[in-house]
């Protein structure tokens, strides 16, 4: 339930030290759910997102959802400013500290925008009305007769007009308006909603002024480096630190034990041997300096190629029957005119986010307080008060900026971990990760391996559809022996395949975890979009067809199928991206030679996506030319941040499609920075164009993700249309090509 109210101003200034005067208004959205009920408590403070307007006009708006890149303060914020009727030069962002009072503060899964936009419009709404209230009372008139305009409410009988500010002191004397009396703008009046908006963060962004993680300096701080054992959950068996202890600068040298979290919960912390001194290099240089050796647990004997041959093995035979299948493909395969087959694999994969995991840290008797670049503060506040035994209420985590997360910041083993050593050395602690402790220490993406098989009728229609996967799951970080995927991870482009298929059999097979397995940036989608649209290329070539009308034959008729959430797909929506992609791309046109198009849709977050690439290989030097793209998000919030979201996939799928890869030999991993962990240089851009479809009167979908499942099996599609050659395993360096 959403619901705006008055905030208690000493509470609020207390807080967020903002000023005094002039109208506060907060929004709780503890679920989504869209009933919106307006109430009036001045001594009840649950807010999720607050507006204080002063009386100099200036508005304040506190964002719950972090900021990593992705311009969620701007577009939440724009929101509220445009039922406002707000001018944007008046507009300012504070962020929220984590506190579950806010709702749900977890900056992932591409829901921000869908989950928050309607509270937020209801906020700006409701202020403006108030405004309007004070303004009429002012003027002893109709309210029918005021309107709000530009930061002012004008008297639309004589256009005598109000500044705001010179009304906050009325309103703030109002009682909440009805639910019922509160409307929100049409479409066609939207003055920043789907416009381009420069970001409230622009300038602190571009003049060094922002402040992340690691720029946070706390009086008589420390500086701190862990070395961890290679081998994931391996401990410290022992340690010689005397060659560390010269290093100048280094102040004290201590074992920090292993924390597990409880089954079910959280993420804990690995543990090791931390290196304190009075500044970052100090600390790296006595790290490099330990001496120690490791116990290294069951996990030592995992070696990535040898687990890549065995999930071969495994999608090579029978594996659970997942639900959503239907029909009988093996009477369809018996049936067909001709079968086709392949096996794709997706490596392990790292975030490597440009700022490494980082987090100060102050443990004070009992009271915690954090400042880090987390996407879930929340977590990291009940994880600190579980392991610390410290009331959740005296706990409080201050949310930086992000420099890019991608999933790997939502996991706060890092704010445990400075928390652990802080309360050690009894003074404030800073923790900076290097870059190889962020590439062999991360939660990874999982590997994959995928068998799929078609069978063709005489007219070349895909009759029977068996598709086979495993990969680690993410539920073994919170619960040991999860062998299997589950159902959530299923869902993300398995289950929910987006085309009409009569005969239909997915599996699933098992396949341990030996890393540390997270959520990165589109999850499971990464090798549910590489696997499909690789095959379905695959089959239009068996068939003899052109790609990008095999894929409307297999959409299949426009149809709506209702799930459980308030998204259904509309399979009519995925054909129009296709084909405006087409109509883009100049789908069909005649290439250079050792050119090619590869074509790839993808249905995830409830967005609709389609990308074709061009590319061209000479000598096996493989280079993205050109890069089309088109989704359809719904309402679109703020084009320029979608725009940017999704050049910003294509970089991204290009790099996990070129070069990523994290692979492991005696349970390490291999690979530690940039050099051998490589991601697209900007000298390797493309030209990217991007296409928004005009759906503004549908509910918002997702943005952040949708863009990058696409671009890795477009590629690889290109490829072979430009040389014959198929590539079913990424990534594309191990395949020869560079």
């Amino acid at each position: 339930m959403s619901k705006i109210q008055q905030i208690n101003r000493r509470d609020f200034v207390k807080l967020f030290g903002l000023a005094s005067g002039g109208i506060i208004l907060g929004c709780n959205t503890t679920t989504v759910e869209k009933k919106f009920k307006p109430t009036i408590s001045k001594d009840y403070f649950e807010p999720n997102l607050f507006i204080q307007i002063e009386k100099n006009g200036n508005i304040t708006l506190i964002a719950s959802r972090s900021e990593m890149g992705q311009g969620i303060r701007t577009s939440l914020a724009s929101a509220i400013a445009d039922e406002l009727e707000a001018d944007w030069d008046y507009i300012s962002v504070k962020q929220a500290i984590g506190h579950e009072k806010y709702g749900n503060q977890n900056t992932d899964g591409s829901r921000s925008v869908r989950t928050k936009l309607e509270p937020m419009r209801k906020m700006g709404a409701t202020a403006k009305l108030m405004l309007i209230t004070a303004a009429a009372q002012k003027w002893n008139v109709a309210e029918n007769v005021c309107k709000a305009e530009n930061h002012h409410i004008i008297n639309t009988q004589n256009n005598e007009k109000i500044f705001y500010g010179d009304l906050v002191e009325n309103a703030s004397q109002l009682e909440i308006p009805d639910e019922k009396t509160v409307q929100l703008k049409k479409v066609a009046d939207f003055k920043y909603i789907g416009k381009t908006l420069k970001s409230v963060d622009l300038k602190d962004f571009t003049h060094g002024t922002a402040t992340y993680g690691i720029d946070v300096r706390v009086p008589n701080m420390k500086f701190a480096a862990v070395a961890r054992c290679p081998v994931t959950f391996g401990t410290v068996k022992s340690f010689q630190k005397n060659n560390a202890e010269k290093v100048v600068g280094v102040e004290n040298i201590i074992q920090i034990d292993r924390l597990k979290p409880p089954t079910g919960k959280f993420f804990g912390m690995l543990g090791g041997v931390a290196v304190i001194a009075n500044n970052t290099w100090a600390a790296f240089q006595g790290k490099l300096a330990l001496d120690i050796k490791w116990n290294k647990g069951e996990n030592e004997t995992f070696n990535s190629e040898e687990f890549k041959k065995t999930l071969t093995d495994r999608v090579h035979q029978a594996g659970k029957l997942v639900p959503g299948s239907r029909g009988n493909v093996n009477s369809a395969f018996k049936n067909a005119q001709q079968t086709v087959e392949a096996t794709y694999h997706v490596p392990f994969l790292a975030h490597a986010p440009m700022e490494v995991p980082n987090a100060t840290a102050w443990y004070q008797k009992d009271e915690i307080e954090v400042w880090a670049p987390v996407q879930d503060p929340q977590t990291a506040r009940s994880e600190l008060a579980h392991f610390f035994q410290i009331p959740v209420e005296n706990i409080t985590v201050n949310v930086t900026f992000l420099g890019g997360a991608f999933g790997r910041k939502s996991k706060s083993d890092f704010v445990v971990e400075a928390v652990a050593i802080s309360k050690e050395i009894k003074a404030p602690v800073q923790v900076v990760w290097t870059r190889e402790d962020d590439i062999q220490h991360s939660f990874y993406h999982a590997t994959s391996a995928q068998y799929l098989k078609g069978g063709l009728d005489k007219n070349s229609k895909v009759t029977g559809w068996l598709q086979r996967v495993g990969f680690p799951s993410i539920v073994s970080s919170f619960k040991p022996l999860s062998d299997y995927a589950s159902g959530f991870e299923l869902s993300q482009g398995f289950t929910n395949n987006p085309y009409e298929l009569q005969n239909f059999r997915l599996e699933n097979v098992k396949a341990e975890a030996n890393l540390r397995i997270g959520w990165l940036r589109s999850v499971v989608h990464i090798h549910s979009g590489f696997g499909i649209n690789s095959f379905v290329d695959e089959l239009a070539f068996a068939a003899k067809k052109d790609a990008v009308q095999f894929h409307l034959e297999l959409i299949g008729k426009d149809r709506i199928i209702k799930g459980k959430s308030n998204y259904p797909y509309n399979s009519k929506r995925l054909k129009a991206v296709l084909n405006q992609t087409a109509k883009m791309a100049n789908w069909g046109k005649k290439l250079p030679q050792n050119h090619g198009l590869g074509v790839a849709i993808h249905y995830s977050f409830y967005s609709y996506v389609a990308t074709i690439v061009e590319v061209s290989v000479k000598n096996k030097n493989v280079k993205v030319e050109n890069v089309w793209t088109t989704i359809d998000c719904g309402l679109a919030l703020n084009k320029d941040n979608i725009k940017n979201q999704l050049e910003g996939a294509t970089l991204f799928g290009m790099s996990l499609a070129m070069y990523g890869k994290i692979s492991t030999e005696n349970g390490a991993v291999e690979q530690h920075n940039f050099f051998d962990y490589q991601m697209t240089r900007i000298k390797d851009a493309p030209n990217i164009e991007i296409h928004i479809m005009d759906k503004m009167e549908e509910p918002p979908t997702g943005v952040g993700e949708p863009g990058v499942p696409v671009i890795a099996p477009a590629i690889c599609n290109a490829i072979f249309n430009a040389t014959g050659k198929r590539v079913r395993s990424l990534p594309l360096v191990d395949q020869g090509f560079a």
